[in-house]
């Protein structure tokens, strides 16, 4: 079976590792923790990193971090995974939601202004599968309203945006600099991993201090053990940021393989009409994090049956994501159920949508076994 996706880790990592491991250093504190959240802070092009246990354990604590009352409402986009709507309930607030783009697949923009209300308190765009969402909008909104963007960039490590695009001189910045503060995964399957993990970046002091707090149980000084605010041991360990250091020192490298994987994909897969490719727009540069594809509406099988006839040439896939309005334990807290069809992109891209294998580890062999399945299957 081909794996959808598998690391790759290299002596740099084990190195890393090894000193922890020589040195004690293996709890929440240490100089490759330190390391990690300035590189990758200077990465994203701000001033701060915050490091924690997982993509989901930022996504909070972010979302926290904005105060948000009881009532508030979030906007985001309904095809996303559930920790981005979990993390506005569990704050007392409401996700509203918006679909998506049937080109990029990441929200649809153009939606975001009917949803806003005098409750509306923050935009959170998530950049959708390796392809930033088209953010100068988003931020003239933002702006106007008097919002804040959090941005779920858990899925675009490196991934630019052409941004300024109606000024003189428009530039090309990285996705998790952009909006107020961003959430980053560094889960097994992500461009930079550490195995679980994540982290919070921000040009804001007083967020990125009170993010800090949030994630180790909001210790105050001068008196350790008393706490005005109750938090979370959201910690990561110095082991973790260890594999981490070294995989940020390569990010270019991965990048660039990851985007030779999706062009070795597109070229082979170009022909067959039944399929709708990943898209790049002009403003963004992709790091296509997974290679989607959707199926055609004419092809007589979803993506479910599609999925399974692969898996017997023995290559795994992934579904794509169900929308928020479709998860009835959203419905329970907040989340009006919707009538079928009013989100249409995002029903269709659940459906008809999955992702090949595409992670660092894969060959160019493999990658042609793909296709000779996926050609086989949609040509038979």
């Amino acid at each position: 079976m081909i794996p959808v996706n598998e690391p790759r880790l290299g002596p740099e990592e084990l190195e890393n590792v090894v000193d922890c491991i020589r040195t004690g250093w293996i709890s929440s504190a240490g100089r490759y923790l330190e390391k990690f959240e300035a590189d990758w802070a200077r990465a994203c092009g701000v001033r701060h990193g915050v490091a924690v246990c997982n993509g989901t354990a930022a996504l909070q604590i972010s979302v926290e971090a904005l105060r948000l009352e009881p009532g508030d409402e979030v906007i985001l986009p309904t095809f996303t995974i559930i920790s981005c709507a979990m993390a506005i309930v569990k704050a007392g607030a409401v996700p509203v939601v918006v679909d998506s783009d049937p080109r990029t697949w990441g929200m649809n923009v153009e939606a975001i202004a009917d949803r806003i209300t005098p409750r509306t308190r923050a935009i959170m765009p998530v950049h959708m599968y390796g392809h930033p969402v088209d953010m100068d909008p988003i931020l003239e909104l933002a702006r106007r309203h008097g919002l804040r963007v959090l941005e779920d960039a858990a899925e675009v490590h490196g991934a630019e945006y052409l941004s300024g695009r109606a000024t003189p001189q428009p530039t090309w910045r990285r996705c998790g600099g952009l909006g107020d503060l961003a959430t980053f995964s560094f889960y097994a399957n992500k461009l930079i991993t550490t195995g679980e993990g994540g982290m919070v970046v921000t040009d804001d002091d007083e967020i990125a201090g009170r993010l800090r707090g949030l994630r180790n149980l909001c210790f105050r000084p001068p008196r350790r053990f008393y706490h005005t605010e109750l938090g979370y041991n959201f910690r990561m360990t110095n082991l973790q940021a260890a594999i981490g250091v070294a995989q940020v020192a390569r990010l270019d490298s991965i990048v660039a393989r990851k985007r030779e994987i999706a062009h070795r994909y597109s070229r082979r897969l170009a022909r067959i009409g039944a399929l709708q490719l990943p898209h790049e727009e002009p403003w963004a540069r992709s790091v296509y994090w997974v290679y989607g594809v959707v199926l055609d509406d004419r092809l007589p099988f979803d993506a479910e049956e599609f999925a399974r006839r692969l898996a017997a040439k023995g290559v795994e896939t992934r579904p794509f994501f169900l929308g928020m309005h479709e998860q009835p334990a959203l419905h329970a807290h907040g989340l009006p159920a919707r009538p079928a069809g009013e989100f249409p992109v995002a029903e269709r891209l659940a459906r008809r949508g999955l992702y090949l294998p595409a992670g660092l580890a894969i060959t160019d062999a493999q990658i042609d076994q793909v296709c000779e399945a996926v050609e086989s299957i949609i040509d038979a």
